[in-house]
């Protein structure tokens, strides 16, 4: 490594520590790839020079807080996104959760919500949304409030559709939004049982006890120290036979808790917890 890598790794490093002492948002244990491109951005963008200078305003700024926390966030999303998951999750997991009076799942890294919306329709369709509870989680306000407010592009539409029909949904799904001028407005009533709250992977613990845990496409941009952690945080967190949703690209293979599971799908990263 020469002296400009050993020089901005110190300087990355005195940003993040200075970020989670100062705000308590922990990016220590982020894969350094992703998060160098990232801190880049955010150097660009707000037309300094150095990453130092960028701590300097991240530390007295709080709005500049806010926009480095939409820069490091990733908010690549889409309804019924990777829509054989969905397929696959009615398949495996509606059978299972028919045999709880009351189910509780968590969407960990909602991000803006696209998730969120795609599991109530899948629960309303399979008549369980009216004994579920939706817990919507994300460290980002900014993302949290997008969620909530559930508008999005009218020409994201068409796609969200055929992902929509791809997972396996059997109604028109036009019925679950309202389209107002450029924009698609999702119906209210898709969040009567959803909870939206703050919560960081990487520094909060367990608050509840759930039937179900998704935290899809999150962890691949976590070091396997971070990613360690959250798998113990989720598997505290699940109840005997509860269910874990892993991306396409993640995997338990080499953590502690491999043998703690069985996998519901060949094709999906579905899981029950066993042990």
């Amino acid at each position: 490594m020469n002296e400009f890598s050993r020089l901005e790794e110190t300087e990355i490093y005195l940003l993040l520590e200075g970020i989670y002492r100062h705000y308590g948002f922990d990016f220590r244990n982020y894969a350094f790839a992703s998060l160098r491109r990232r801190v880049w951005n955010v150097v660009r963008d707000e037309k300094l020079n150095s990453i130092s200078a960028l701590q300097e305003r991240v530390l007295h700024d709080r709005t500049c807080l806010e926009r480095f926390l939409l820069a490091l966030s990733v908010h690549v999303s889409a309804m019924f996104r990777d829509p054989d998951f969905f397929r696959i999750f009615r398949a495996k997991a509606v059978p299972l959760l028919r045999t709880y009076p009351y189910i509780r799942i968590w969407l960990a890294g909602c991000s803006t919500g696209e998730e969120v919306y795609s599991i109530a329709i899948l629960l309303q369709e399979e008549g369980l949304y009216e004994r579920s509870r939706i817990y919507a989680s994300d460290m980002n306000e900014a993302v949290l409030r997008a969620a909530k407010a559930g508008i999005y592009p009218l020409q994201l539409m068409r796609s969200y559709t055929a992902n929509y029909i791809k997972a396996g949904g059997a109604r028109s799904f036009s019925e679950y939004y309202t389209a107002a001028y450029d924009n698609a407005l999702m119906r209210p009533s898709l969040l009567e049982n959803v909870v939206f709250c703050q919560h960081n992977l990487a520094t909060d613990g367990s608050f509840n006890e759930f039937n179900v845990i998704l935290c899809r496409n999150v962890m691949i941009y976590f070091d396997k120290t971070l990613q360690e952690r959250v798998h113990g945080l989720f598997y505290n967190s699940l109840v005997n036979f509860g269910l874990l949703g892993l991306g396409d690209k993640e995997s338990l293979h080499l953590t502690a808790y491999e043998h703690s599971y069985e996998q519901l799908s060949d094709e999906e990263k579905l899981y029950r917890r066993i042990a």
